[in-house]
């Protein structure tokens, strides 16, 4: 029903076996398995994929270095399909920045796991776009631009997943059916599997209402990328390099990524661990910061930065993992939290989850099952190489937390090369995870306010300028996708007691404390600026932020990254 009282017409509905909410890795790599499978069993099972995005790739953003053993797995001989996975890693790199210098780590000193010789440096989302094509030959529907908004349940299935819906289109901004108002569609399967990556609105909606999460705190940490292309004779083939340490201080987790591949490319990243406690801090500025250093302003020197983006990614690790299964649908890829946080890789985790849940999936479909508990799937993730992966480094983010950088490090280093000597068992135990991101933050009042240093336009830029260059784009008259559940909140009391740090922690100027006329404060939400990166829902202080799906395309369009 609309907001103005007015029945809205009912939505069409289509039958599949399997619905996937997501094309990035995990989605992608399930709907080729459940069509692999198919063609070996000789049954049809039609798959269909939806995406948010204005194409497949258009959301996905990483670093990345990929661990290729799920790609191995899924599409064996993925090279002479032309995969586009060219730059294997042959220079691998850690530092110590300090304000001025580095102190490079000696590789023999890193636990084995860490070791990236034998990965590839790539774009996700080209290789995303590739992992679409290869779905689309095996007969699976992909349909971009179109936002999974609800989870369909069914009473007489015992409350059952049995599908989503779409969000409808052409809806303004008061919520009421515009002239070019579309109804959504009503994508209904036996089984859905949600691959959202981190912080899926459908897959929180899901966590919540199941209680899928009891006892467990997932982790997050802001992840933000330019890509630069260099001059010749500064691209160096091959190299990953990895630091911590300035500009972050010893309390504040994170760490920098700078991957050169393809022709001329660098990509340059920076990530801030969402547990940080000054409410001054701002991700995006340290990651300028972190671009004036010596060491890497010379690397950049006379090149350009061609794009920009920013996404959270998940850090919680093995004992974050929400149970993955109820009736009818599962949770893949980050939308689980499978990504490991010493080595910033998770696609590799993506694409196997995939593969082990389209496996339960065809197993259950070809026995005549539907919309029950893929508990295969579940058993798989927690015994298989998904739990070898992050059970042996399932100690380092809490130690970083406990012990701050240096010393969280050093003895994080030490657990996961005793899990080397002993699988699984490292120093013996199992730390948890105190306390949400959100409520990690203290009051303004005990820190002073960080003084940024201005953008040059040359190395360092201003967030609104790099938003340009996400190709970021929402059709202005819609409702706006960032819904606050009281609207008093950001300024009678994360003003005060936070000095509202929403300012801070988004990476695209989405939010805004402005004066009115009268000397009033007031929240301004710049909707179209948003990269969904997802950082508000995860780190506001009152938890007073949710977002949701905006309109199907929307949001950014990053190319190459």
């Amino acid at each position: 029903m609309a907001s103005n009282g007015e029945t809205l017409p009912p939505r069409e509905a289509m039958e599949f076996d399997v619905v996937i909410v997501g094309a990035g890795p995990a989605g992608l790599a399930a709907a080729i398995r459940l069509k692999q499978r198919a063609e070996a069993l000789g049954q049809e099972i039609s798959v269909v994929v939806v995406e948010k995005g204005s194409e497949v790739g258009a959301h996905i953003l990483s670093g990345a270095v990929i661990d290729p053993i799920g790609l191995n797995r899924l599409i064996p001989d993925w090279k002479e399909k032309g995969a586009p996975v060219e730059t294997a890693v042959e220079v691998d790199r850690f530092l110590y920045l300090g304000p001025a210098g580095e102190i490079r780590l000696p590789n023999f000193v890193m636990p084995p796991l860490m070791n990236n010789h034998g990965n590839y440096i790539v774009s996700l989302g080209a290789l995303c776009q590739w992992l679409g094509e290869q779905a689309t030959e095996l007969g699976v529907e992909i349909y971009p631009g179109f936002a999974a908004t609800e989870m369909l349940f069914d009473r007489d299935k015992g409350g059952a997943v049995v599908g989503i819906a779409t969000g409808d289109m052409g809806v303004t901004r008061e919520g009421e059916p515009g002239p070019n108002f579309t109804r959504g569609m009503e994508l209904r399967g036996k089984y859905t599997f949600l691959a959202e990556g981190a912080r899926g609105s459908l897959s929180k909606q899901l966590i919540a209402k199941e209680k899928l999460d009891k006892g467990r705190i997932q982790k997050y940490g802001i992840g933000i990328k330019e890509l630069w292309e260099v001059p010749a004779d500064k691209h160096q083939p091959g190299l990953v390099q990895h630091s911590f340490g300035w500009p972050l201080d010893n309390r504040t987790g994170g760490g920098s990524f700078l991957y050169h591949y393809g022709k001329n490319l660098v990509s340059v990243g920076f990530v801030v661990h969402l547990n940080y406690e000054n409410p001054y801090l701002s991700p995006y500025e340290e990651f300028q910061r972190f671009k004036t250093h010596p060491t890497i302003a010379e690397m950049l020197e006379g090149g350009k930065r061609i794009a920009y983006g920013a996404r959270a990614i998940t850090e919680g690790g093995w004992q974050a993992i929400p149970d993955l299964v109820v009736p009818g649908v599962a949770l893949l890829g980050c939308s689980a939290g499978f990504m490991n946080v010493p080595r910033i890789k998770g696609s590799h985790n993506a694409i196997l989850s995939g593969i082990a849940a389209a496996d339960a999936a065809a197993d259950a479909i070809v026995a005549g099952r539907s919309h029950d508990k893929l508990d295969a799937y579940e058993a798989e993730v927690r015994s298989g190489d998904i739990a070898r992966d992050l059970k042996r480094v399932r100690n380092a983010k809490p130690l970083w937390s406990r012990l701050g950088t240096v010393a969280g490090i050093a003895l994080g280093g030490i657990d996961m090369w005793l899990n080397t000597l002993i699988p699984g068992v490292g120093l013996g135990y199992t730390l948890g995870h105190g306390k949400t991101d959100a409520q990690s933050l203290k009051p303004a009042s005990k820190y002073k306010p960080i003084t940024y240093p201005r953008p040059d336009g040359v190395l360092t830029f201003d967030r609104l300028t790099n938003v340009s260059f996400s190709a970021t784009n929402h059709e202005e008259d819609q409702p706006v996708h960032l819904r606050l559940k009281d609207p008093r909140v950001p300024v009678q009391v994360n003003l005060p007691e936070f000095a509202e740090p929403a300012q801070r922690y988004c990476p695209a100027g989405v939010y805004e404390i402005v004066t009115d006329g009268d000397g009033r404060a007031r929240f301004q939400i710049n909707a179209q600026n948003c990269v969904h990166c997802k950082t508000c829902d995860i780190k506001d202080p009152s938890q007073n932020i949710t977002w949701v799906c905006p309109e199907g395309g929307g949001g950014p369009n990053y190319a190459g990254m």
